[in-house]
């Protein structure tokens, strides 16, 4: 039986029961027989490539994956590096894409180097929201306070943005700023090749803020490095970001979200995305995902292959109205 339910962070969630694909059925078909990859498309601390080390890490201690398991990362392009290198392999079950909206945004703007119609849909994942942060001794003491510098001069910040200009992270702040009355075309962004390498910039003082992740945030929240000052959720975050207002709360119309997910290349076999399908259900409700979903203040929502595809259909309609608004693609 498939149970379809909408959550309040705004994904539909299909929450498959594992009679669906009964454990003798997938074990006698298709399974990995050489060396698997996990692609991600930025750089070694990146969020994507931190839940592909842990995608590694269970599959290969509980023995869900008898092949051996490599992540890699091919950064570049907003995802075109990594997605030309998966398109080399169709048909090949061995190789797996970790990401999420991005694929869909890089299409609306016309970067892809092919459409995501082509990658083939294995599972979502998990769902997470964008957190805004600055210098914990910046000037800038809230998203309100952000927004009014910016009114007055719309190049009075720079941000870090991983990975390309149009993306997830970047929609957390410019969808934000448009709704306020900022002219974000004038808006100075730095783009970097990781959120990882973002931060670190930021914390050097070389940008004034950066939208990434909100799980990212945790670490230097902890040690009073940062200060986050707007959440991209409709309603406050709770546990460590309870005290954190949202965009809405400081004047700025704006909920953006994301969803992370794997894909295979294009022309893999019904065999192929069964036994993917049913390995990443069996990863979410391992304790060791659960645990990085609290970490994160993620969301754990897993969507099979057949779902995904459809939703992204209808995702894709929405982000490109979205990017059209903000006047980051073009009709």
């Amino acid at each position: 039986m498939t149970l379809l339910k909408t959550t309040r962070y705004g994904f539909v969630a299909a929450l498959v029961s594992t009679l669906l694909v009964p454990a003798c059925a997938w074990a006698q078909g298709w399974k990995p027989d050489q060396p698997v990859e996990i692609i991600v498309n930025c750089a070694p601390g990146c969020g994507p490539d931190r839940m592909s080390r842990l995608m590694q890490a269970v599959f290969q201690n509980q023995k869900f994956v008898e092949a051996a398991l490599s992540v890699q990362n091919r950064t570049g392009g907003g995802g075109a590096v990594a997605q030309t290198y998966l398109n080399q392999f169709a048909g090949n079950g061995h190789y797996l894409f970790h990401t999420g909206k991005s694929v869909l945004t890089t299409h609306a703007m016309g970067r892809s180097v092919a459409p995501y119609t082509e990658l083939t849909p294995i599972a979502n994942l998990f769902g997470e929201y964008i957190g805004v942060a600055v210098k914990a001794d910046s000037p800038i003491k809230s998203g309100r306070d952000l927004i009014e510098r910016m009114k007055k001069d719309p190049a009075a910040v720079s941000f870090g943005i991983a990975t390309s200009i149009g993306n997830t992270n970047h929609q957390g702040v410019a969808g934000a700023l448009k709704s306020a009355g900022v002219d974000i075309r004038k808006a100075r962004n730095v783009v970097f090749q990781s959120g990882a390498l973002a931060i670190v910039a930021m914390l050097g003082g070389h940008i004034d803020a950066v939208p990434v992740s909100v799980g990212s945030w945790v670490p230097h929240m902890k040690t009073g490095a940062v200060r986050v000052i707007a959440v991209s959720s409709a309603e406050r975050l709770p546990g460590f970001f309870a005290g954190i207002p949202t965009w809405r709360e400081q004047g700025a119309n704006a909920v953006v979200s994301n969803w992370r997910g794997v894909f295979g290349p294009k022309g893999m076999s019904a065999a192929q995305v069964a036994y993917w399908e049913n390995t990443f259900q069996r990863l979410v409700e391992t304790p060791e995902w659960k645990a990085e979903m609290v970490t994160l203040n993620g969301l754990s929502e897993f969507m099979g292959a057949a779902r995904l595809k459809k939703y992204m259909d209808e995702d894709y309609a929405e982000i490109k109205a979205f990017l059209l608004a903000l006047e980051l693609a073009k009709k």
